[in-house]
């Protein structure tokens, strides 16, 4: 089943879920900040928007090159979290494809993990493009398709607690979707009208706690947060234990979790 209503799901997968998701996912996508900042050229005296800011990761690492930034999230408890995280930061509450900026009102645009949460990856290319400046540089992550080990890791314990995956889960319209790989983004973004389109694959081992890690899903961020929530306690504790199981492969000895992952960076210049 296709949900028509797509961007309102993943509205819902984040709301009031902030702290959880700094704790969890938000370590693991804070990796690119650096290789995307570069990817769209940002540096000092710059205007910049991050859209969907989250915790404001990327927000701060462009204050710290000297830019001045413009932080976008749908979400309240994450614009709250990248006050914090990025003081001095300009913050709005938008949603993908439609961003409170003049046409052509930066010098770059940066997306980080945010196509993925979409319903209409195309139309949130195009207004990244619409709001920079002829010259400017737009720069997206995505994660990739196949997934790599750590992606994979919560479909293998869900299956491995034997809970068949719910019908009816919320997906992105075939319509809209677009190959989650080099060329596929990168096609993504010539179709917007971007020029001088490059993509690169970023690989990297996530450290992570394996308490920490498992917070995510445990507090319903993601499909994989969704289909945990909806299973009765019992159910739930099942699939924490498969998680201990085919985590322990990729177990230091201190038991920190070093799991190989990798993503998508993307990025275009405005003609």
């Amino acid at each position: 089943m296709i949900d028509t209503d797509f961007d309102a799901h993943e509205r819902s997968r984040w709301a009031g879920r902030a702290e959880a998701y700094e704790r969890s996912f938000g370590r693991l996508c804070a990796y690119p900040a650096g290789a995307l900042l570069d990817a769209a050229a940002v540096r000092a005296g710059q205007r910049v928007i991050d859209v969907g800011t989250g915790p404001g990761t990327v927000a701060a690492a462009a204050l710290a090159r000297g830019a001045e930034v413009v932080a976008v999230d749908a979400e309240p408890s994450m614009l709250d979290a990248a006050r914090r995280t990025a003081p001095g930061v300009g913050l709005a509450r938008a949603v993908l494809p439609r961003l409170p900026v003049r046409t052509g009102g930066a010098d770059a645009a940066v997306a980080n993990f945010v196509l993925n949460h979409v319903g209409d990856p195309a139309a949130g290319v195009a207004e990244l493009r619409r709001v920079v400046r002829p010259g400017g540089w737009v720069a997206v992550t995505v994660w990739p398709s196949p997934h790599p080990p750590l992606q994979r890791l919560w479909g293998e314990a869900i299956a491995a607690a034997g809970v068949p995956t719910p019908a009816g889960l919320p997906r992105l319209a075939p319509e809209r979707d677009f190959p989650r790989t080099e060329a596929g983004l990168s096609g993504l973004l010539t179709a917007a009208g971007l020029v001088d389109v490059r993509c690169a694959t970023l690989t990297w081992l996530h450290r992570a706690d394996p308490v920490d890690w498992w917070a995510g899903p445990a507090a319903g961020i993601g499909s994989v947060g969704l289909v945990v929530q909806r299973q009765p306690a019992v159910v739930r504790e099942r699939i924490r234990r498969a998680y201990d199981r085919v985590s322990t492969p990729y177990r230091d000895a201190d038991g920190t979790l070093r799991l190989p992952t990798a993503a998508l960076l993307a990025s275009g210049r405005v003609g």
